[in-house]
């Protein structure tokens, strides 16, 4: 019998589906649209299609076929799900009816917060201070206090606590989030506040800080429990109607670059705010390594955004400093800067008559003008659609574009600003790829990087689109196209591993090696347990430890990874030299051999990780360096319509160059090869294209 393991990426225009067979290795992929509405809709019919399309792979007749679709799940031996719905709750500022409850005294730490202004404080004439995520009014104080080493200074204050909890009963408020002052040291009042809650007001989903984020810095730890109480309604009923239609338990991907059964997710659904991004850089990560490219920049462009990242031999950078939308989240997650420049990206005319992309979407419904589907505004697809640059249809065929209505409304647009259509059109997909390019800066200049000694791996729906752009914008070597690249996120959720992350905040100048020991000994520990239920033997139980560093004096740390082990003298000496070494590479100066600058120890970590066994990337040998005859021709813009050869990817095999003006196609995506561009398929199927010399 077949063993198959399924990865289901929900994105905002299309569901991507990968399918492993893991007997023969065999890679099966599909796209559907997406189902806003009921986002379920849309993956059960990717399982149903990539089941069908498998079947046929490996040579079932086509009833036989359909009916391994339509019937059960018994070949299923795995399903990772990348959801974009707690994503979506915090972008789209779906976050209502909160209530707060926090130490007596500091009812206010949610309107004080960080006292920062965006773009700096000469913006502050200008910013108008958003809307709290809980306000003043619906935040309850219970007395009682901790000091900072987790010492009772007052006891806990239960009639407080009980009139609380009995006040969000009688105004129906059921999202509460917990946060005490120094609970990271010790979270005993936030558990008996937890029992009130549950006895006093057993309708309220609630969630508390030292379950969410045991570290310190108050107003951090504060909203992103309060995001995780939030999207925890919205998360569970997701995954609990998925899992009764699906009949079988799955995972699903964390921010972290992880992977955890949903049964254990629901608990802190604040970890799957970046879940399908994540996804996409692990994946990309993962085939530019084989392709011997350890160290690149990742593009996932889809339909609503753009997402990128950088990998740095083999792993994608992590933070604990992320947000998504207004919201930071301090927890830990792939950094990831997204901009809303994607294929259904509308293109408006701003009040000061200037030409916009972005960050508006048309999304999956009504879609780009193209789609035929109601949709009312051109967008970055309609762009491509009128320049010739994307096939009159998408998905093989499957899903047929309406060029006369991308036309019709570029002309319209034209008309407005004054120029030719096709100086519009350009002026659309220039724009749009400037953003990207910005976001693409914004993660490699502002960390300290040279963007121009990272390749880039461009993928999802339209990510290979702007390849070309993005090189000679940024002076990029050159850009990684790989196979499906529309269905990479999807992939990606099949090669990572099961995480569990736990921290523990410690201030200390001098970290006694028993301290350390009994800290790290209880976050793996802890991990362990998770490792267990998630069905890892303790012989497979993976640790990796790090530790948050700072000089005495300093705001934020620098955050290096701890040996394994008993702590010893070696082992201190081993760590606090990652952290000189680390400090220097960020900002260019430490001080190592300086005993006037103490190093501070500030939160010490854990990942629990359960090893999975990855899809392999397959590799074929080098053929004859030209490509078959074109498979069509089409009038195509660059500087001027002409007819310009269309290539079929799967015609393509290692070796083979293509020299533009050209486009290849393929199922889920197409790039739009430049003039004095070339794409050459390695022995990976990657196209790698360059700018001729």
């Amino acid at each position: 019998m077949r063993s198959v393991r399924i990865g289901v990426d929900t994105g905002g225009t299309f569901t991507d589906v990968v399918a492993v067979d893991e007997r023969t290795g065999e890679i099966t992929t599909v796209k559907t649209p997406s189902t806003p509405a009921d986002p379920a809709d849309g993956f059960m019919e990717g399982v149903r299609k990539v089941l069908t399309a498998a079947a046929a792979a490996a040579g079932a007749g086509t009833e036989a076929a359909a009916a391994a679709g339509a019937g059960g799940l018994e070949s299923v031996t795995a399903v990772v799900h990348g959801t974009t719905v707690a994503t979506n709750q915090l972008l789209e500022d779906r976050v209502s009816g909160l209530g707060f409850v926090t130490t007596e005294g500091f009812e206010f730490i949610l309107e004080i917060a960080r006292q920062s202004v965006p773009d700096g404080y000469g913006n502050s004439y200008f910013w108008v201070k958003p809307p709290r995520i809980v306000p003043v009014h619906r935040v309850r104080t219970v007395g009682g206090r901790l000091d900072h080493t987790g010492a009772e200074v007052r006891p806990f204050d239960v009639e407080q606590a009980v009139a609380a909890a009995r006040w969000f009963r009688e105004r129906g408020i059921t999202a509460i989030g917990v946060c005490f002052l120094h609970s990271y040291a010790n979270p005993a009042h936030e558990l008996r506040m937890r029992e009130v809650l549950a006895r006093e007001h057993p309708e309220a989903v609630v969630s508390i800080s030292s379950d969410v984020l045991r570290e310190y810095r108050e107003y951090e730890r504060s909203v992103t429990t309060l995001v995780d109480a939030a999207v925890k309604p919205t998360v569970r009923r997701y995954i609990a109607g998925l899992a009764d239609r699906l009949g079988m338990p799955f995972s699903v991907m964390k921010s972290n670059g992880g992977v955890l059964s949903a049964a254990e997710v629901v608990h802190r659904p604040v970890t799957t705010v970046l879940s399908g991004p994540a996804a996409g850089a692990l994946g990309a990560a993962l085939i530019a390594s084989t392709a011997g490219h350890p160290s690149v920049i990742t593009l996932d462009g889809g339909g609503t955004s753009t997402d990128v990242a950088v990998v740095v031999d083999g792993e994608p950078s992590l933070t604990t400093e992320g947000s998504v939308g207004r919201y930071p989240c301090k927890i830990p997650m792939i950094d990831i800067v997204t901009v809303g420049a994607g294929g259904g990206s509308i293109a408006w005319i701003s009040p000061e008559g200037t030409l916009k992309a972005g960050p508006r979407s048309a999304g999956a419904d009504p879609g780009p003008l193209c789609y035929g589907r109601g949709g009312t505004d051109v967008t970055v697809t309609d762009a491509h659609v009128f320049l010739g640059r994307v096939p009159p249809y998408l998905l093989g065929g499957e899903i047929p574009l309406d060029a006369d209505a991308a036309r019709r409304g570029v002309e319209e647009l034209a008309g407005k600003l004054g120029l030719s259509a096709e100086r519009t059109a350009v002026g659309i997909l220039e724009i749009s790829a400037f953003n990207q390019s910005n976001a693409i800066r914004r993660i490699t200049v502002g960390r300290g990087l040279d963007v121009r000694d990272f390749p880039m791996v461009a993928f999802g729906g339209s990510g290979p689109l702007p390849a070309c752009r993005l090189i000679d914008i940024l002076g990029l070597p050159s850009v990684l196209v790989p196979p499906d690249p529309g269905n990479v996120s999807a992939f990606g959720l099949l090669t990572v591993d099961v995480k569990d992350d736990h921290v523990r905040t410690f201030v200390t100048r001098d970290l006694s090696l028993a301290d350390a020991a009994d800290v790290f000994g209880e976050l793996e520990g802890r991990a362990a347990e998770a490792l267990t239920r998630e069905g890892f033997p303790a012989d497979r139980h993976v640790y990796a430890r790090s530790a948050d560093l700072r000089y005495y004096g300093q705001a934020y740390e620098v955050r290096v990874p701890v040996p394994a082990g008993p702590p010893d003298e070696a082992w201190r000496a081993e760590v606090l030299d990652r952290f000189h070494e680390a400090h220097r590479r960020l900002y260019g100066y430490g001080y190592r051999d300086d005993p006037r600058h103490g190093v501070e120890w500030v939160n010490l970590r854990v990942s629990g990780i359960g090893p999975i066994t990855r899809p392999a990337v397959r590799r074929r040998p080098y053929g004859a360096a030209e490509p078959p005859p074109p498979a069509a021709v089409r009038e195509v813009f660059h500087d001027g319509w002409a007819r310009v050869p269309i290539h079929r990817r799967a015609a393509l095999a290692p070796g083979m160059t293509v020299r533009g003006p050209a486009v290849i196609e393929e199922y889920g995506s197409t790039l739009p090869l430049h003039p004095g561009f070339t794409a050459r398929m390695d022995e990976y199927g990657n196209l790698e294209v360059r700018r001729e010399p």
